[in-house]
């Protein structure tokens, strides 16, 4: 298309790496498989990453940044009561899991599975992700806590830390069965027990 600028060799290795550890783990694709994925000679990998570890953190931030986050934007939506942005929030989710046939889960929670004990780096990214994922449920949780939606008695702040746990068990389990059930459980639960 005239006029769209063209991917650097660094955003196509971050898009290959994305896809590639997305469809085999982290573990399962080397700098090569990437390389070749992007169409980039292996030399040019180093151009751009010191190794595959700075390469981890840099796919941690690009799926965040790319699509993770910006899915978040539902929860600022004042034209939404804060629990429906809540359900809306935890439904695209849900959809977008259900798009891929449930195959691919989380890049967030499967690389916090595969990479907890391996990469200090890669967690550390990953843990400012879900300090920042959580911050985001429990500003919403603290509006429909003033709006007189849920009951004022928990703690916002472990309320949200528990939706996000708890939401990562729930894609675990669908990667596993193939199917929607966990995440209609998810649902009741939350929305028709805890938050209800």
């Amino acid at each position: 298309m005239a006029g769209m600028a063209k991917p650097s060799v660094r955003e196509r290795l971050l898009d290959a790496a994305v896809e590639a550890v997305r469809q085999r783990g982290y573990n399962g694709c080397g700098v090569q498989d990437i390389t070749d994925a992007a169409g980039v000679p292996k030399g040019s990998f180093y151009n751009h990453f010191d190794s595959k570890e700075a390469l981890g953190a840099a796919i941690v931030e690009q799926y965040w940044q790319r699509g993770a986050c910006s899915s978040l934007c539902v929860l600022s939506d004042e034209s939404l009561p804060p629990i429906e942005r809540l359900r809306r929030y935890f439904d695209m989710l849900a959809a977008n899991m259900a798009d891929r046939d449930y195959k691919c889960g989380c890049l967030i929670g499967n690389l916090s599975a595969e990479l907890a004990d391996q990469s200090r780096l890669v967690c550390d990214r990953l843990s400012a992700i879900y300090a920042g994922w959580t911050r985001s449920i429990e500003t919403c949780l603290r509006e429909a806590q003033r709006a007189g939606e849920i009951a004022t008695g928990r703690d916002p702040a472990v309320l949200a830390a528990f939706l996000v746990n708890a939401w990562e068990g729930t894609v675990l389990r669908a990667k596993v069965d193939k199917e929607g059930t966990a995440y209609r459980q998810f649902q009741e639960i939350v929305f028709g027990v805890l938050l209800g």
